[in-house]
């Protein structure tokens, strides 16, 4: 069940949730004079936000070369040119610069190309009219892989919208002298003392509120239980076993992982949720407070009132981190939530049927969809190229704000996340192209945003099966995708 349903308010006596609230405040200042990203996770900033905010300032983002005041600046760093111009008031109005017939012949022969596989689909609009530009097979459903996040993404968003925050919390027990620590299904939440992902869920900060309240009611001693009852059904990814996710628990600190790792695939612990608990008690017993016996799986009390609380980072940062690093642990979460938001159980199914009916209720053509799982790890998902190019233009659209983290969260190509190093250095592309990728054996996906060049933003999607070489397949799809920037 959700925070609602279990009775708990976000009361201002929380200290932790007064530090999140000022760290929040903190960083728009330090983002507006300085415009420093701190860790991996952006802390939640939008990426476009943040560049906007560069612009302004005479020391971030270009070079501003040998003119009044040169040389008393930092160098510049590098960045990528601004991809959502295309979006808004300032918004160009002619017709897209690429007609129908010209990006025809340019993707035509790119989309035959033998290393993409024996089954492909494309999809062009431009998102600000949406209108068709281009499409092949637009409404044939397949294999997505992980693009199947911008579904995942904007499903959340439209449920839960991007200011939400999951909260974890520690309530009194049903047992005298007993304390458990509850999921909320926060994946961001983390047991270092310094999280590696910026502002998330603190249980370094919960047991110090924990500790405090304890000790302030003269409690210096406690058990620990721990309820991670919010998701239901199995916790393994029906793929088993796997490095590329955790077992999806309720509870879960640093993804399950053992090392300093913030993405990628690494062996996960086979028991996130008794490792989270154990966390806990040590951190617990740090503060002062002894913690007897082992942490036990325990049920919250009916109507427990917290003692103290933590939040995730909003979801808009959570969509973003997804995005861009392909994260398949906040897919999971984020299906999972989306369930929750619905009234349905937060298992695979109820995260598959609340997928599919948010995004009907955006008005976009799931017909023949799937959305077995939230991260693209099973071959059972099944989208359209046209249901995806369709989901962009919806987040694109100056009415649905609340869905523009599915935009600003897409890596940059030649820059950030899994586009890092695909369609770099001297591409068409670099720089002005956003987009998901896709990867199984045999299935290959590229979906995102390119500037056109009359400033239009499009919204592309191509989807190919069958392919004998994965790298090969993910130049032909970068071919494509240049060529879409590059169309006449």
């Amino acid at each position: 069940m959700c925070d609602r349903e279990r009775g708990w308010s976000e009361v201002p006596l929380i200290k932790t949730w007064q530090l999140i609230a000022g760290s929040a405040v903190a960083g728009l200042a330090l983002s507006v004079t300085a415009v420093t990203a701190s860790g991996p996770w952006d802390s939640g900033q939008r990426k476009a936000e943040r560049d906007r905010v560069a612009s302004w300032s005479l020391t971030g983002g270009a070079d501003h070369g040998e003119g009044p005041g040169a040389g008393t600046f930092p160098q510049a760093a590098p960045s990528a040119p601004g991809v959502l111009g295309a979006i808004g008031p300032g918004a160009p109005q002619q017709e897209a610069a690429a007609a129908p017939e010209d990006l025809a012949a340019a993707l035509r022969p790119l989309l035959a190309d033998p290393a993409l596989g024996s089954v492909r689909t494309a999809s062009v609009v431009d998102t600000a009219t949406g209108r068709v530009l281009y499409e092949s097979g637009a409404r044939e459903a397949m294999t997505p892989a992980s693009t199947i996040k911008i579904a995942t993404a904007a499903a959340a968003l439209a449920a839960l919208g991007p200011e939400h925050r999951i909260r974890t919390a520690v309530v009194p027990g049903a047992v005298p002298g007993q304390v458990l620590l509850v999921g909320g299904g926060d994946p961001s939440l983390t047991a270092k003392k310094k999280s590696p992902a910026g502002s998330g869920g603190s249980l370094v900060a919960l047991a110090a509120d924990t500790a405090q309240a304890l000790k302030a009611a003269g409690t210096d001693s406690v058990s620990l239980g721990y309820d991670d009852s919010l998701y239901t059904g199995p916790v393994r990814h029906p793929i088993g076993d796997n490095p590329n996710i955790a077992p999806v628990t309720a509870l879960t600190a640093d993804e399950g992982r053992p090392d300093d790792s913030t993405s990628g695939p690494v062996e996960r612990s086979g028991d996130p949720s008794g490792d989270a608990a154990r966390a806990f008690a040590a951190l617990l017993t740090e503060r002062g407070v002894k913690v007897t016996g082992e942490p036990v799986r325990a049920k919250a009390p009916a109507g427990a009132q917290p003692m103290a609380a933590t939040l995730s980072t909003p979801l808009a940062g959570l969509v973003e981190r997804m995005l861009t690093h392909s994260d398949n642990d906040i897919a999971e979460a984020l299906a999972r939530q989306t369930a929750l938001a619905s009234g349905l159980p937060a298992s695979f199914e109820g995260g598959e049927k609340a997928v599919t009916d948010r995004l009907a209720a955006l008005g976009v053509d799931v017909s023949g969809s799937r959305f077995a799982d939230g991260s693209g790890l099973g071959r059972a998902d099944k989208v359209t190229s046209g249901l995806l190019t369709g989901l962009l233009a919806k987040a694109a659209d100056p009415q649905r704000p609340e869905l523009r983290p599915v935009l600003t969260g897409l890596p940059v190509a030649g820059f950030t996340g899994t586009l890092r190093a695909r369609n770099a250095g001297s591409s068409p592309a670099a720089g002005l192209l956003r987009a998901k990728t896709g990867t199984l054996t045999g299935v290959n996906s590229l979906a995102g945003t390119v500037v056109d060049r009359s400033g239009r933003l499009l919204a592309f999607a191509f989807l190919s099966a069958n392919s004998a070489d994965g790298p090969a397949a993910e130049k032909g799809l970068d071919k494509l995708a240049a060529a879409v920037a590059a169309a006449p």
